[in-house]
């Protein structure tokens, strides 16, 4: 059992994410600016988490967790504060913390700017896309966190089917509870320790997508 930390624990995919961790015997710390939109469960402590914030006030906030998630989005409204530096803030704090572990959820080729515009649904998402580039890269060549990034392809509001795809590939989609479950999924898995796994929907159950990931 872990203590993990989420930052944007109110969203989408936070829900699904902590239902998940929960599940599996985790205590959740979920950190938000809206508290009421968090999941009330058993486990599950809310914060008020304000990304704009000094660095050593979100660390307090991560003290005493083995883990962090980013799943954070401002949905376009705060790309530079939330998507990009946010996410920076968050990977000081967990080292200022002495949290190695760090799960970032990103978007499909966002450290492959050359790709974005060969499919619209992430033309579309150019600024978002920017802002992740910039994160993904901090995190993997200015921290030591032990880190796994998870770059779905567009997100969908539909039932979980339990199965995925990992690696390049045409950008289709993927339902948010089956993006939840990859990155519940991925907390112990050392395999997926240093990287970066992009998603989208299959046909392979995810425990074994993410057995595989070398």
């Amino acid at each position: 059992m872990s203590k993990v930390f989420i930052a944007g624990g109110s969203g989408r995919v936070a829900t699904d994410l902590i239902k998940d961790l929960v599940a599996a015997g985790n205590d959740v710390v979920a950190g938000a600016r809206h508290l009421k939109k968090i999941i009330k469960l058993a486990g599950v402590t809310p914060v008020s988490l304000d990304l704009h914030g000094d660095v050593a006030k979100i660390a307090t906030l991560m003290a005493g967790s083995n883990a962090v998630y980013f799943v954070a989005g401002s949905r376009g409204k705060d790309l530079l504060q939330t998507d990009a530096m946010g996410a920076v803030k968050t990977m000081q704090a967990a080292q200022r913390a002495g949290i190695k572990r760090y799960i970032m959820l990103s978007s499909m080729y966002a450290l492959r700017p050359e790709k974005w515009a060969d499919y619209p649904a992430l033309a579309s998402i150019t600024d978002y896309n920017i802002a992740k580039f910039f994160a993904d890269n901090y995190l993997i060549s200015n921290t030591d966190l032990d880190y796994t990034i998870i770059q779905p392809a567009s997100l969908t509001e539909e039932a979980a089917t339990g199965k995925v795809r990992f690696g390049e590939g045409n950008d289709t989609t993927n339902p948010i509870p089956d993006v939840a479950h990859v990155l519940a999924s991925v907390l112990t898995a050392d395999n997926t320790v240093g990287k970066v796994i992009m998603m989208r929907s299959g046909d392979t159950p995810i425990a074994d997508a993410v057995a595989a990931v070398k």
